[in-house]
């Protein structure tokens, strides 16, 4: 499976959010505490950020290397501070194969998303089906084969309609759902708000009035980390956030 983060807050280093903790996404790339499907997170490690000052588009580093032998990210993690952070370390769902295209977080526009799961079936018709909700002009967009890139376009075609990002999400479980089953944690930003969803996996959310974080797991001992419930669609900003309840499969 995979390991996802998300950061909201103060200015920090892409070292100090995913290196420095003692639980940080380093470690959970190779000793995950929570992981409910999967055992180690090798098969590629991406993290995206922003400087909203400069523009409205994050940067995107992204490597089908497992974070612990990314030299590259090694030399620059500790330069480069954000206020927004989306960061996953992958393990591909066979037989997904382990290519760039498919190792979050994924960007478009001002977005970036990931995705902790799987889609049952998506190989076998299910995935067919999604890519048919998608206009051709979306379609396109699609490099690769993951079922998380279809999830994607599916919540940027939301986003283009004129969901917000909560509602965005929602319309993607739904969509899931109404075709297969599937372990749907998601989570979007556009650098200033943050939606995240907890289906089939572990989540866990941290507000403490200035940061704002959900991820996979708790990166260290702070006991203002809460268990996020399974079928929660969280939502926030900076140092605040919100847990709804997600509609029952139909």
């Amino acid at each position: 499976m995979c390991r996802l983060f998300a950061y909201l807050g103060p200015p920090a280093t892409l070292e100090a959010l995913l290196v420095d903790p003692p639980h940080g996404l380093a470690h959970q790339a190779w000793a995950p505490e929570r992981q409910m499907s999967g055992t180690v997170n090798a098969d590629g490690f991406g993290v995206g950020w922003y400087d909203l000052a400069r523009r409205p588009e994050p940067g995107v580093h992204r490597t089908t290397l497992p974070m612990w032998a990314d030299r590259s990210f090694a030399s620059f993690g500790g330069l480069v501070a954000s206020t927004a952070v989306v960061a996953a370390v992958r393990g591909a769902t066979a037989p997904a194969p382990t290519e760039t295209s498919g190792t979050p977080p994924f960007s478009a526009g001002p977005w970036l998303f990931a995705h902790n799961g799987a889609v049952e079936r998506f190989r076998t018709g299910v995935g067919a089906e999604l890519r048919r909700l998608l206009t051709p002009e979306q379609e396109s967009a699609i490099l690769g084969a993951s079922d998380s890139e279809v999830l994607f376009r599916l919540a940027v075609a939301a986003l283009d309609a004129g969901a917000g990002p909560g509602d965005a999400l929602r319309r993607v479980v739904a969509a899931v759902e109404q075709r297969s089953v599937g372990r749907l944690n998601l989570v979007l930003t556009d650098g200033r708000t943050l939606a995240a969803t907890r289906v089939g996996d572990s989540l866990w959310s941290l507000a403490d009035g200035e940061r704002t974080i959900v991820a996979s797991e708790p990166y260290d001992g702070d006991t203002a980390w809460v268990e996020v419930p399974e079928r929660t669609l969280v939502t926030g900003t900076a140092g605040a956030l919100a847990l709804h309840p997600l509609d029952p499969p139909s």
